[in-house]
């Protein structure tokens, strides 16, 4: 079975004709919102494929095939929306920010503390940490000097001094 992944949640619906407000802060948006791609509703799943996408302001807007009417949409309004993960195709060096919650942070092969919680700040995304006290690490790559997805020595991030 896939994994799913969770992408934001429908927030709001837009107009009569159906169409959805999705709030997401989503890495990889230019692979999900697009037509005819799967996306999932709430705890059970549910399947609905995208039939039109735009930007607005903040918002993801999508709007569902098969559905013309803001009635029919009503009932997603708060749901959680996910993807699976094998939809996403990955390649090696890619990887999820959700992926990095529960590693280690490593510096000097001294483990400095774990990565908790991604924040989403105005202009940087951060990782926060909690090892002897709480501390965050910006997402970005003259902070980061390299990410090791072997899950088994759960060594993820060495910090550049």
């Amino acid at each position: 079975m896939d994994k799913y992944v969770l992408i934001g949640k429908l927030v709001n619906t837009h107009g009569i004709k159906g169409e959805v407000k999705i709030l997401s802060n989503f890495e990889y948006k230019d692979r999900v919102f697009q037509k005819n791609f799967k996306l999932y509703l709430g705890n059970n799943y549910e399947e609905m494929l995208i039939h039109t996408y735009r930007y607005h302001k903040i918002f993801d807007m999508v709007t569902f095939k098969g559905i013309t009417n803001i009635n029919e949409v009503l009932k997603y309004k708060g749901l959680k929306v996910y993807v699976k993960r094998s939809d996403l195709h990955l390649s090696e060096n890619e990887y999820l920010y959700s992926d990095l919650i529960n590693k280690n942070i490593v510096e000097n092969n001294i483990i400095l503390g774990k990565v908790t919680e991604i924040v989403y700040n105005n202009s940087n995304i951060l990782l926060k940490c909690l090892g002897s006290k709480v501390f965050y690490i910006p997402l970005k790559s003259h902070y980061i000097v390299k990410i090791d997805k072997d899950i088994e020595t759960q060594k993820v991030r060495e910090l550049m001094l």
